[in-house]
């Protein structure tokens, strides 16, 4: 049993290995034969993470478990070494044990899947420096068309401490394929990406304004249906600074395929120097962003 959870767990690091290394370069979309999630950026897709390799190890043990069975009554019990079949009708030992045992599997499921469950509703499940009272939120409300999304920053008193002093409105269309530079991805960024700042809690409020469809990033772990005439929340805090990617979740129309989302998470300094320019002069607040960003990114590889 020891060995078979050491095998899995080195099985679980060599496929994540590949996303790790991305991350660290700074790549955190998908890219060609991905064969498992995206590196975690939130503690709550850390935990998804770790939850979906936990279950696989206790899936394998099971299935190895019923086919070695499975094997040992074949070679054990065949017609050449017992002519005389068995006739025992029960026995109480292995009833109680093929009883006893799944509660006890399902139980050592149920634990983490419920703190998971609610975690992601409830971050004082899984985070441990929230506090409801004083923990602020930087509120944003997100509505999905068809087929694009527009991201509208509240201005409340939570919003006012990472410097949203006035409401900002932005509409998020995919770059089209003509117009892509030569680090952006197809399908994936867009004209006016949402910005976050690192480290912070941020509570996204979703609609649709015209059929269902469904506000997901898979790096985040978060995915919430955006239903005409519905409020549905989800929250995410993202560790790392970086560019994440999610899409339309929800089958939606023609164009479907085509509703990218992008998430641009910064420093709080630069989210708020953002947030101040982007209430008056949005193309500029990008643009200035995007000279900070390139600034850093020459500063890292000098430093290499």
């Amino acid at each position: 049993m020891a060995f078979a959870a050491r095998v899995f767990a080195a099985l679980a690091w060599l496929m994540a290995a590949p996303g790790f290394v991305l991350a660290q370069e700074g790549a955190d979309g998908p890219y060609p034969w991905q064969m498992q999630s995206q590196a975690p950026a939130t503690h709550v897709m850390e935990y998804i993470t770790w939850f979906s390799w936990y279950t696989v190890v206790i899936m394998s043990l099971i299935v190895l478990l019923v086919v070695g069975l499975i094997a040992w009554c074949a070679w054990k019990f065949n017609e050449r070494a017992n002519p005389v079949p068995s006739r025992v009708t029960h026995h109480t030992t292995i009833e109680v044990l093929w009883t006893v045992l799944p509660v006890l599997i399902l139980v050592a499921i149920a634990i983490p899947s419920f703190r998971l469950l609610y975690g992601q509703y409830d971050p004082s499940k899984l985070y441990e420096d929230f506090d409801p009272e004083t923990t602020p939120f930087l509120n944003v409300k997100v509505t999905g068309v068809q087929w694009s999304w527009n991201v509208d920053y509240s201005n409340d008193e939570d919003s006012a401490r990472f410097g949203v002093a006035e409401p900002i409105s932005i509409s998020m269309f995919p770059i089209p394929d003509d117009q892509l530079g030569e680090d952006q991805l197809r399908n994936l960024d867009v004209d006016n990406p949402m910005i976050v700042p690192v480290d912070a809690f941020v509570r996204v409020q979703t609609t649709g304004g015209d059929v269902i469809h469904a506000f997901a990033v898979p790096a985040f772990g978060i995915k919430a249906d955006s239903v005409p005439g519905r409020i549905n929340e989800t929250y995410f805090k993202a560790e790392r600074e970086g560019v994440f990617y999610g899409q339309c979740s929800e089958l939606c129309g023609k164009d479907h395929a085509f509703m990218p989302l992008e998430i641009q998470v910064v420093s709080q300094d630069r989210f708020r120097a953002w947030a101040q320019m982007a209430a008056t002069d949005l193309p500029g607040a990008y643009q200035t962003l995007a000279a900070s960003n390139k600034t850093d990114t020459k500063a890292t590889v000098a430093a290499r």
